[in-house]
């Protein structure tokens, strides 16, 4: 079926709502968690498992296909969906988020350094055209302009896909950031033409951009919202802290029309969720989860439990006990404990399983929630 949101509920408590997207390789329940598989796959499972996990959209790197395998071979593969074998619905994100974080560093880094620029000879040029710059894995020269992702997104044959757009650091001043702003919005809308040149049956999301300035938020909505985009990302630096992350989210939704999904990029921790879900939020992609099991954090109702502490060496518990997921019925908290000790691949993906089996989970009960008013 071609694209579509309906929204099946709308709480009377806050702007949160129960919705469904309709996409050709199946619905997407929302408020919705989306597992990020940077290279076509989750890290330490398959995805015949993470489809019948119930993991209903996962989040794809544009830019990490481009480099390896190629987007020209998962186009002679039969797309992305039949190259990796996932039967469920996929987004593809632009690479602009991966080039300009060449450039700037990751959040973390850049807060901490304060804007300067981490090029390291990575990214050579930055036009009115694209973005020129050369492979982490050999150093090849690429450039990445709005039509060059566009094209690349449609010989990966996602559902949904995301506009070329620029990820400038959260310490710029405002001049700067009102030109990076602009000129993200030329190459979204030469993304949407490139992109309604041959539809293909995907959906485009425009990506909402402005930092944490109110003023160039709502124009980025204003500008965006004239055209003709299936739904919205909000996107950009989003706050250095759960707080501003709420307000910003909190000012932005009602900017957006109220039936197209909106999607947070790269949040997906379990404080931003219960922070910007009430404000409207339908999708959240995030490698948290993933992240935190390979780092020995499994996900529980009571918080966060790190497996590798001495209490869990004769815990033969599971790690919940109502938990129905495949590593709760089969091991033991102290089985986990001892694999992770050991430095066992198959802890990762024991604790992998868990963790997406929690997220998917907690957002049943999420939505549960919402119908009944109580979000």
């Amino acid at each position: 079926m071609p694209f579509q949101f309906k929204i099946l509920h709308s709480s009377k408590k806050s702007r949160a709502r129960v919705g469904k997207i309709i996409t050709p390789h199946g619905d997407i329940d929302t408020p919705g968690f989306v597992a990020v598989g940077t290279n076509g796959t989750i890290k330490g499972i398959d995805n015949a498992t993470l489809d019948a996990m119930g993991v209903q959209l996962m989040f794809c790197n544009t830019y990490h296909l481009l480099l390896q395998p190629g987007t020209k071979v998962v186009k002679e593969a039969g797309g992305l969906h039949a190259f990796i074998n996932r039967k469920k619905p996929i987004i593809t994100d632009s690479g602009g988020f991966q080039v300009f974080s060449l450039a700037y560093g990751g959040v973390h880094d850049e807060l901490k350094s304060r804007g300067k620029k981490k090029t390291d000879g990575m990214v050579l040029k930055i036009t009115e055209d694209g973005v020129h710059f050369r492979s982490y894995r050999d150093g090849s020269k690429f450039l990445l302009t709005p039509e060059s992702s566009i094209l690349a997104q449609k010989e990966l044959g996602a559902d949904i896909i995301i506009p070329f757009d620029e990820l400038p650091p959260y310490h710029i001043d405002k001049d700067e950031l009102a030109k990076s702003l602009a000129r993200t919005h030329r190459w979204e809308i030469r993304s949407l033409a490139t992109h309604l040149e041959n539809p293909q049956n995907q959906a485009i999301y425009a990506v909402i951009h402005g930092g944490v300035d109110e003023d160039l938020r709502k124009e980025s909505c204003q500008t965006l919202t004239k055209y003709p985009f299936d739904g919205f990302a909000i996107g950009g630096s989003v706050g250095k802290n759960k707080r501003e992350l709420e307000e910003l989210i909190r000012f932005t939704t009602p900017l957006l029309p109220e039936d197209k999904p909106v999607h947070l990029l790269g949040i997906g921790d379990l404080p931003s969720l219960a922070a910007t879900i009430p404000s409207g939020i339908d999708t959240f992609d995030s490698s948290y989860p993933t992240k935190a099991a390979r780092h020995g954090l499994l996900l529980t109702k009571e918080g966060g439990i790190k497996i590798k502490q001495g209490f869990f060496k004769s815990h033969f518990a599971p790690i919940e006990a109502d938990c129905s997921c495949f590593t709760c019925l089969q091991y033991s908290c102290a089985y986990l404990h001892h694999l992770l000790k050991a430095n066992e691949l198959t802890f990762y993906t024991l604790a992998t399983i868990h963790n997406l089996h929690f997220m998917v989970k907690m957002m049943q009960e999420t939505r549960k929630l919402i119908f009944e008013d109580q979000i």
